[in-house]
């Protein structure tokens, strides 16, 4: 009679649980809890900020030695379905620019350690992408004395992250890293889906040092990303709805290899009750501020007590709590 018993309230275990799914919304529920799409992962490695590692340094000394500069051959244009036209060199792989550089006069700002995450594209036998115009080619000096290739000024890198043709993982790294668009623009779609050189695409996730806050989560814009102590995680609900949503717009449901140095557990689309579709990392509804005017602003945080900057691994920055 125990076997039979303990046998039941196993198979009755397991049957509920095959009902919950990932932040514990339940399937078949009417209740508008929100619906999560997709399976928590292990958090990734951590990855660079905008120079090259989680923590805003430029790596061990084994790594800061850049390989040799390897020539862009044939340029190439290829199409993007997140980015629009994209510019590669002669092997397919991703062009990127970076806006700590500057492009009048062309200088380049990435070194050492930096330059292992992004190499440098050497200018010599560079040749301009077919219907492009090639009086946009041109080079820099480096410090150590090679020639960088340059596009309308913009120095040009690849993303060691990029494993194969086609790839854009270094897209938004750091909110500094963008994709170059043909005419050395960063590379993004208009409205009705061309690909055109203007701002660039928001998503990702990544880390930045503030000097009060310690390591906080940015999107891909560079802007402080928050969680709201009222939400809730399990079961996942938003108590921000409504004229909330001006103050505090959600962040973008976003891929996965569209973040660095961000912890991937919990990381599901949460189908909001108004509709909207909102990015979590372990389940936490994530925001923006718009009275964050610029990258590094943080005036959100610890506004009215429930509102507070995120770390990498999902915890509420600065919080009592």
């Amino acid at each position: 009679m125990n076997t039979w018993r303990n046998a039941s309230i196993a198979v009755a275990a397991a049957a509920l649980l095959t009902l919950t799914t990932a932040c514990g919304q339940e399937q078949g529920d009417a209740s508008p809890r929100g619906r999560a799409v997709g399976n928590a992962a292990p958090a990734q490695q951590p990855a660079d900020s905008g120079y090259g590692s989680a923590d805003g340094g430029y790596g061990s000394e084994a790594d800061t030695d850049a390989a040799e500069p390897k020539e862009a051959g044939q340029l190439a244009v290829q199409e993007s379905k997140k980015l629009g036209k994209v510019l590669t060199d002669g092997e397919g792989f991703t062009l990127y620019r970076f806006d700590k550089d500057t492009a009048n006069p062309p200088k380049s700002t990435c070194e050492g350690a930096c330059a292992a995450t992004w190499p440098v594209v050497s200018a010599g036998n560079a040749t301009a992408a077919a219907g492009t115009d090639p009086e946009l080619l041109g080079e820099v000096t480096r410090a150590d004395g090679t020639s960088q290739l340059t596009v309308d000024g913009w120095p040009m890198y690849r993303y060691a992250k990029d494993t194969a043709p086609g790839q854009v993982n270094g897209q938004g790294v750091g909110g500094t890293w963008f994709a170059a668009a043909p005419d050395g623009k960063k590379a993004a779609r208009n409205a009705d889906g061309a690909g055109m050189g203007e701002p660039a695409d928001t998503a990702g996730l990544s880390v930045r040092k503030d000097p009060e806050l310690g390591d906080i989560v940015v999107d891909g814009r560079g802007m402080t990303v928050y969680r709201f102590t009222k939400d809730s995680a399990w079961p996942m609900k938003t108590a921000c709805t409504g004229d909330c949503l001006k103050k505090w717009p959600v962040v973008a449901p976003m891929a996965k290899n569209a973040v660095d140095g961000v912890t991937t557990k919990g990381f599901v689309t949460f189908d909001r009750p108004d509709g909207v579709k909102q990015q979590t990392i372990d389940c936490w509804p994530l925001y923006t501020f718009a009275g964050d005017a610029k990258p590094g602003d943080t005036n959100g945080q610890g506004v009215g007590g429930t509102w507070y900057a995120v770390s990498p691994d999902s915890k509420l920055v600065g919080a009592s709590r």
